[in-house]
């Protein structure tokens, strides 16, 4: 079973140190060196790789510094990774010895990938507890496709997002779904973590699935939602609704 451990670093990021049990540890977008050295350097440990999700600055940061550091392989899904050994395309792949699944997620980026393995997603920017990622390179359609992608995935997968986003997203998804008793319920949960200073990751497909309204564009209320906030968007299209509440999230 997959052993994680969160990392925060800057101000709302995390970073994943994750182990088998006998693969070592691999570490999943370092944006920042530092807290990792002083995680393994605690426990006496040394990783295995670097496992980037995408190219933003606040995900592999630390490649260079910790791939020296350690003599270690860096993977992720093309050239704009530093420090990178391998570009890593969609598939099952064994990455030192671990066997794992690399989806590809365009959309938050245009090469951005996720890794699924013993039954934990790392989606970097894509998924988010209760949300997901900005556009910065790809489009809706996109990264509706991506998105679909995910939630394929078994229900009980253990989802780990690389922010801690989920309050602010809570309060979107209430907003569009005021009657839903699964988001209101998940909002006093989360609350009630947050203010003993834990984290809100990893979350649950099942979870994401009954409260994420960006999965959720063909529920009705969803739908109806998003009609409300742009009349020309089509209700019954659920790319069109999810490029609605995307653009309004990018303003809530």
């Amino acid at each position: 079973m997959l052993s994680v451990h969160l990392v925060p670093a800057f101000q709302d990021n995390y970073i994943f140190c994750a182990s088998d049990g006998a693969h070592g540890i691999f570490i999943v977008d370092p944006g920042d060196p530092a807290p990792v050295i002083a995680f393994l350097e605690e426990r006496q440990v040394r990783p295995t790789a670097i496992l980037c999700t995408h190219h933003h600055g606040d995900h592999v940061g630390g490649n260079e510094t910790l791939a020296s550091r350690y003599q270690i392989p860096v993977y992720g899904p093309s050239q704009r990774i530093p420090a990178l050994t391998r570009a890593l395309q969609a598939g099952t792949h064994e990455v030192e010895g671990a066997a794992m699944q690399v989806i590809a997620v365009p959309g938050h980026t245009r090469d951005h990938i996720a890794y699924f393995f013993e039954n934990s997603l790392f989606c970097g920017d894509t998924l988010f507890a209760a949300g997901c990622g900005r556009l910065f390179e790809g489009t809706p359609a996109q990264m509706y496709h991506s998105l679909q992608r995910l939630a394929a995935l078994p229900t009980h997968t253990q989802v780990f997002c690389a922010h801690e986003y989920t309050l602010g997203n809570l309060a979107f998804a209430a907003a569009v779904e005021p009657d839903n008793a699964a988001i209101q319920a998940r909002r006093q949960e989360t609350s009630a973590r947050r203010a003993r200073h834990l984290p809100s990751i990893p979350s649950r497909l099942d979870l994401e699935l009954a409260t994420n309204p960006f999965l959720r564009t063909r529920i009705p209320a969803v739908q109806n939602a998003a009609h409300r906030f742009d009349p020309n968007c089509d209700p019954n299209d659920p790319i069109a609704v999810f490029a609605a509440l995307r653009r309004w999230k990018d303003e809530f």
